[in-house]
């Protein structure tokens, strides 16, 4: 159902963004709402401004933040951004300057803000950036990147009434929380909630969210749900969704068909996955000939510069048909680049501080290199583009 995959893929749908989707998304929603609610344990917010699922994980990982944000302060300025906007009305206007004060006043953290400090003004300026694409807050005048250079630059917003549904509502007082872990255990704060329903909507969660879901031990209760209800969790994803299921000795997880074309998933058409797919089929192939042995959960541990020396090898066999930006990359910053998106999808932890990586089952099902003949095209269009200069 494409207007489920719609909801699972955006924020939120604005009416005032796009009418027309806004109604054709709200009319289908009795299609799917026993599954999300059910199955999943989601909830759709529908109200004349906007139609929003709120989408939560079974299990908190890394790539789940802001991606734009680098430091806690960013995260800081956007709680305080959504304080500042509650007072403002829909389609009120507003200075930067106002929330400049607002935030300088107010922010808890340690580190007094100092907007003469360029560190400050540019987390301030991905802030507002990211409330902007958001549809918290739009630009009616000027721009924020002047306040990079100036302090005193000042841009007109206006606020899109929208705020005030951007954090779910909490059943209980958060007040006290302090850790994400905090969070994930809310529900289970309720005990009269069944617990067979909370593990299913976890693993629901957690196969739809996560890349994979890896097989953890004999008292893994939630992979051997999945065992259990193989059949029906796959109608369920099926029919809904699409998306297969598929199950192994230590690992499940669903796989996109190529009509399917979610953001942030493993491969899309960045170069760095092009880059991964290739390492993915050199550790297959290296396992295959002996190099490596695994072990019997699947898993693999070589040493950091063991897996340099295999990135080395897979840029001198492959680099023709990368990007110029990963052809002219050092090899440390390749390294890194690579670990921290296998890392992102699970395909490897890194363990003893970069001294070891294990490698993850995940490897061994997603593979790919370039045709036999690719070299000997690329060098011949080389040598057409040389004659012709």
């Amino acid at each position: 159902m494409k207007e489920l995959e719609i909801l699972l893929e955006n924020y939120w749908i604005s009416k005032d963004e796009n009418k027309e989707l806004y109604y054709r998304v709200k009319d289908s929603i009795p299609e799917f709402k026993g599954f999300l609610s059910d199955k999943l344990g989601y909830h759709v917010l529908v109200n004349p401004y906007l139609i929003k699922l709120e989408k939560l994980p079974g299990k908190a990982e890394a790539w789940m933040g802001i991606q734009e944000f680098e430091s806690p302060m960013e995260y800081g300025f956007l709680c305080l951004l959504l304080m500042f906007l509650e007072d403002k009305e829909r389609e009120e206007q507003f200075v930067l300057s106002t929330i400049t004060e607002f935030i300088q006043g107010n922010y808890p953290g340690e580190e007094r803000v100092d907007w003469t400090l360029f560190r400050h003004r540019r987390c301030l300026i991905k802030t507002l950036r990211v409330a902007a694409d958001i549809g918290l807050i739009q630009v009616d005048d000027g721009n924020e990147q002047s306040f990079a250079h100036d302090e005193s630059s000042e841009v007109l917003y206006e606020s899109t009434g929208l705020s005030r549904y951007f954090v779910r509502n909490f059943h209980v007082n958060i007040l006290g929380y302090t850790s994400y872990k905090d969070i994930e255990n809310e529900e289970l704060m309720d005990i009269d909630r069944d617990r067979g329903l909370l593990r299913r909507q976890r693993v629901y969660r957690r196969l739809l969210m996560s890349p994979v879901v890896y097989h953890e031990g004999p008292e893994d209760t939630d992979y051997a749900y999945i065992k259990n209800f193989r059949s029906v969790i796959e109608n369920d994803f099926e029919r809904y969704l699409g998306l297969p299921l598929h199950v192994h000795r230590n690992g499940a997880l669903l796989m996109l068909p190529e009509s399917h074309t979610f953001k942030g998933v493993f491969p899309d058409n960045k170069a760095i996955s092009e880059i991964v797919l290739q390492m993915n089929y050199m550790i297959q192939e290296d396992i295959k000939a002996g190099v490596f042995n695994i072990e019997k959960d699947d898993t693999l541990v070589i040493s950091g510069v063991a897996f340099e020396v295999m990135v080395k090898r897979l840029k001198n066999e492959n680099a023709m048909g990368w990007s110029k930006e990963y052809r002219e990359m050092p090899l440390d910053r390749l390294v890194s680049g690579i670990l921290e998106y296998m890392k992102g999808f699970h395909m490897i932890e890194i363990i003893n501080r970069k001294k070891e990586i294990r490698v993850m089952p995940l490897v061994g099902k997603i593979g790919g290199r370039y045709p036999e003949d690719f070299i000997e095209k690329s060098q011949w269009q080389q040598e057409v583009a040389m004659d012709a200069e």
